[in-house]
């Protein structure tokens, strides 16, 4: 028992040297993303000696004398070839205060989709913006993808001031007007930080060309910025993914649950209910790593024994009584399509949620979000690829789904292909956007049908 109090207590306390940080950047098209990237792993000393002997010599063959960081995320040959992103680049890094997972997502309006993938799981979100250009149309679009998403930090990063003379009133301009966009559509926090990532200001060593900024850089924001929260503020969950009978002569009578928890904190002699049978039980024991423990918490793989022999499956989640999530077989959410054919009205799928996956059926798509003004289009009978839009899913079973809003992960899910297995749309349970928490939504911005602007 000292033993698991000791580790969450470093796990809480010395959250700058232990945590994780999961980040994505997002930015229209040759605003730098991937520079940024580049430059980020390059001054902080991340990237290998044959990595970047490799992206000199690339550098050299296209004519450039000084090499191109971008290439180190643009790993495709296409990408290199027209200089874009079109994948989602995964990187990972550490600092002597942080681990970091970072996802670099394309910038064209037909890759959306892939944004959705690499934001779905990221605690911060950079959205890059050109100083020359300011706030466009994919800044927009890229914004209320997080707001979407409920990304809970987001940070600004007006690149290329390098380009305006390191002008303080062109970072200001752009500084306001993205805030009160992005506030409108509820992203609780916003910070705004103005960079050069081909010069390197401000990324990861303070700019001395903007002396009138006195804020962080990009890597000092993205090393204390909080992300370890108390496990104990979310209600447990736990969804099964395997049966343990090994009915040895050792363990004769053993019977355990495993799975990782998605979230909150689970105890010895905690009342549960598995869902969505709703037959109830105690926590007898928890197994972790070989040894009996007393406590666990997400996201810790563990293997749960219960007081009573029920009938647990994988799929089933055990949730405390007092606070398990109601079952439903109407699914009501926002999607984003991310198939090139399109989710149509009628279509039968198969619904993933956590360990589980039932047969369902699309009901209704009441509406289709048109990112570029948060109109919506009523009744769309289809979405196409990187389409956002409301749609109604009856299962052929129950399912217990928490709302989006309070659980990223026991809230959303995956609609699948039953031919071939494709995956076909994103879910997220419930409203859209969380509450605006500056100005209100503008004048003419519907309300109804689920959207919460």
């Amino acid at each position: 028992m000292s033993t698991t109090n000791t580790a969450r207590s470093d796990l809480t306390v010395d959250a700058g040297a232990t945590s994780l940080l999961r980040f994505a950047t997002a930015g229209s098209v040759d605003d730098g993303k991937s520079t940024l990237v580049g430059r980020l792993l390059h001054d902080s000393k991340s990237v290998l000696a044959d990595q970047l002997e490799a992206v000199e010599h690339a550098s050299r063959n296209r004519g450039q004398e000084a090499p191109d960081l971008a290439l180190l995320t643009d790993g495709l040959r296409a990408e290199r070839e027209q200089g874009i992103t079109i994948d989602v680049a995964y990187r990972y890094f550490a600092t002597p205060r942080r681990r970091f997972i970072l996802a670099d997502t394309p910038g064209h309006v037909q890759y959306t989709r892939n944004m959705v993938t690499g934001a779905s799981t990221a605690e911060l979100a950079v959205v890059l913006v050109d100083a020359r250009n300011g706030v466009v149309e994919q800044t927009r679009r890229h914004a209320a993808v997080a707001a979407l998403l409920r990304v809970p930090h987001v940070v600004l990063a007006v690149n290329k001031m390098d380009l305006v003379d390191y002008q303080e009133s062109v970072f200001a301009a752009i500084a306001e007007e993205f805030t009160a966009y992005a506030g409108s559509l509820g992203v609780p926090e916003i910070t705004a930080i103005p960079i050069s990532a081909l010069a390197g200001d401000n990324v990861v060593t303070p700019s001395s060309t903007m002396d009138w900024y006195g804020g962080p850089t990009v890597l000092e924001h993205l090393e204390t910025v909080p992300v370890v929260a108390d496990p104990s503020d979310d209600p447990a969950r736990f969804p099964v993914q395997y049966v343990i009978r090994p009915q040895t002569a050792e363990h004769p009578d053993y019977r355990g649950y495993a799975g990782q928890i998605a979230s909150g904190v689970l105890r010895v002699g905690d009342a549960v209910t598995v869902l969505p049978s709703g037959r109830t039980s105690t926590v007898e024991g928890i197994d972790a790593l070989g040894q009996s423990v007393d406590v666990a918490w997400a996201p810790q793989s563990v293997t749960l024994r219960l007081a009573d022999d029920l009938d647990v499956s994988r799929g089933d989640l055990i949730a405390p009584t007092a606070a398990a999530p109601s079952v439903t077989q109407d699914v009501e959410a926002t999607v984003c399509h991310v198939a090139d054919r399109p989710l149509t009205v009628g279509q039968r799928v198969l619904l993933k949620h956590t360990t589980r996956t039932v047969k369902a059926i699309v009901k209704e798509i009441p509406s289709r979000l048109t990112l570029d003004d948060l109109s919506q289009h009523p009744a769309p009978g289809e979405l196409a690829a990187n389409d956002i839009g409301r749609i109604v899913v009856r299962t052929a079973a129950p399912l217990a789904l928490d709302a989006y809003a309070e659980s990223r992960r026991t809230g959303s899910f995956l609609l699948i292909d039953p031919a071939d297995g494709t995956t076909l749309t994103a879910g997220m349970a419930g409203t859209a956007f969380a509450e605006a928490t500056a100005d209100p939504a503008p004048q003419g911005a519907a309300d109804d049908d689920g959207w919460d602007f």
